[in-house]
């Protein structure tokens, strides 16, 4: 029997392909074995992700219900029965990829019918919906980033057999925000902890880990569309994320990574109770709010703190967090990053402009001065830690005058490592009522110069590490030659920028990258079951956006990272 709720696509045509290896099948009570959807006769999927960390995440969600109705991934998306696109619109230049793609994407459908095609993420957006067809014409259904969880539902893959969660999916509901039908989002705690609980997260590495602690955005910056997209802030209850951190703990992963729209604006939505009687946290800028009583990020912070491993130490050696806003970085939040040993030396704190009349057109609600404080306090409490921010170069109205006040800022505040942008208007936000009358010739000089600037300030930093041992994690095999990286691409990660820190491999061995505490990238050489392991290593050469080095000393096994405060340079 399948479980099909109105309105949702016929079940989809299958055939067997090539398909990439997965998890081995749970296993199946001989009684009921007979109901099981036989190997290769459901559809083979393949997710592409755009976008933040939250779209990983997100991602790792939606296959493991594929997984859970007995689909496999295919190895390419021209592989696949089903492809399921998780796009991001804060940036024009990813929705520009996904448009891209119609084109080959009607070919594919053309050859074989049968192909399904599902768009999610933050390019589908409730008050925009009717026109989503028109824009996306090979799209065959649109989810909201709430609506995930019906994936397989709205499939019609889910069979009387498949786990609970996936057969009981509720319609999500919408809320107004500024007027405009939006996810409502309160849906997402809940449907996590059922995802959790039915073994239905597919995550996508076995040494770090992604965990989402708020859903949504109540932040009022003009030129973000993440508000209408995601909906309002929505905190998941304290006990379920530290249930699924101890989770995580228990695999050995080496890497936990807590996230957030604004992660640490967590829990200002929760009840307050008398166990956090003791956190009576204020905001020091911004929309100000009631936090007596209800859980922070610094509370989270500590109790995972204290999951304890062999030995004492902490059972995930590495904790960090993403994305900040300078609204909600607490004194509580600093000192709980300087106490405890497994929070890793890095914060990204996205500063956005150095000018405080640009600052209040983009409805930031703080000041270069609010921000040049909290960024002295957390240097001061975590000495030698690594900080990167966002930039945006051209948003409406910016002066010359007022783009070297960026430039001024970061000369001063010296970030380890800047991503910029140059503005692109986002449909939907407000800053569509501003005129967008800084020229692309003029957005794209500053943000050649920025980037310029940043590389000179990057190196500088980087260099400090030279002939020092520091403490890597190792995350992949490094392919020996890349694609050519657009300009957006290098914004994104800027490591693409020097492609010679690749060292040259001996006998036996290949080339690796990986990321100390202070989420330096960093390039080595050695044998290929490093990756998953942290080792020393000396640090021999220093480029702007990554350093070079040579393994000194191995760990005793995959995961297994020291313990925290690696000691730094001072900033």
């Amino acid at each position: 029997m399948t479980v099909r709720p109105e309105g949702a696509l016929a079940p989809l045509p299958v055939r067997r392909v090539e398909t990439a290896r997965r998890a081995a099948p749970p296993v199946v009570e001989p009684a009921v074995a007979e109901f099981r959807p036989a190997a290769g006769e459901t559809p083979s999927f393949f997710v592409w992700t755009l976008g933040c960390q939250m779209n990983q995440s997100d991602s790792e969600e939606m296959a493991g219900q594929l997984l859970a109705v007995g689909c496999e991934r295919a190895t390419s998306l021209e592989l696949a029965d089903l492809i399921v696109i998780n796009t991001c619109a804060v940036r024009e230049h990813a929705e520009a990829k996904v448009i891209g793609r119609q084109g080959r994407l009607a070919e594919l459908k053309k050859a074989r019918p049968g192909l399904r095609v599902v768009l999610t993420g933050c390019g589908v957006r409730e008050s925009e919906r009717s026109g989503l067809a028109r824009r996306f014409p090979a799209i065959d259904m649109f989810l909201r980033p709430d609506e995930e969880p019906e994936l397989a539902l709205r499939l019609g893959l889910v069979s009387a057999q498949a786990p609970i969660g996936l057969r009981t999916a509720a319609t999500a509901a919408t809320t107004m925000v500024s007027g405009r039908a939006v996810s409502a989002a309160d849906r997402l705690a809940p449907s996590r902890a059922t995802a959790l609980a039915e073994g239905r997260v597919a995550r996508s590495s076995t040494i770090s880990a992604w965990l989402p602690i708020v859903y949504g955005c109540d932040k009022t910056c003009t030129y973000c569309i993440v508000p209408f997209s995601r909906g309002p802030e929505r905190s998941r209850p304290f006990d379920d994320i530290l249930a699924e951190a101890r989770g995580i703990a228990a695999t050995g992963i080496a890497e936990l990574t807590l996230l957030g729209q604004n992660v640490n604006s967590y829990g200002h939505d929760l009840p307050a109770e008398e166990r956090f009687g003791h956190i009576r946290t204020k905001r020091s800028s911004g929309r100000k709010l009631d936090l007596a009583g209800r859980p922070d990020l610094a509370e989270l912070l500590r109790s995972i703190d204290s999951i304890s491993g062999s030995g004492g130490q902490p059972a995930i050696p590495r904790l960090r967090f993403i994305t900040s806003h300078p609204w909600d970085l607490s004194d509580r939040l600093i000192d709980a990053m300087a106490e405890c040993p497994s929070v890793c030396e890095h914060l990204h704190l996205p500063i956005q402009s150095g000018d405080d009349d640009m600052l209040g057109r983009m409805g930031r609600q703080y000041t270069v001065e609010h921000y040049r404080e909290r960024l002295a306090r957390i240097r001061q409490a975590v000495p030698g830690i690594a900080v990167s921010t966002d930039v945006i170069v051209g948003f409406c109205g910016e002066t010359e005058a007022q783009f070297q006040s960026t430039l001024s800022v970061m000369e001063e505040l010296r970030f380890d490592t800047v991503f910029a942008a140059a503005y692109s208007p986002r449909p939907g936000t407000p800053a569509l009522r501003l005129a967008d009358d800084v020229p692309a010739a003029v957005k794209r000089r500053r943000l050649n110069e920025l980037l310029a600037r940043q590389e000179s300030i990057g190196l500088e930093r980087n260099r400090e590490w030279l002939g020092r041992e520091v403490e890597v994690l190792v995350e992949r095999i490094t392919p020996r030659k890349r694609a050519a990286a657009d300009e957006d691409d290098l914004a994104d990660d800027p490591s693409l920028r020097v492609p010679s820190l690749y060292g040259a491999a001996g006998e036996g061995s290949v080339a690796l990258a990986g990321r100390t505490r202070h989420n330096k990238l960093v390039h080595l050489s050695g044998d290929p079951t490093l990756v998953g392991r942290a080792v020393t290593v000396l640090i021999e050469f220093a480029g702007p956006f990554a350093l070079r080095g040579r393994v000194v000393s191995e760990s005793a096994g995959p995961g297994r990272v020291g313990p925290g405060r690696a000691a730094a340079p001072t900033s």
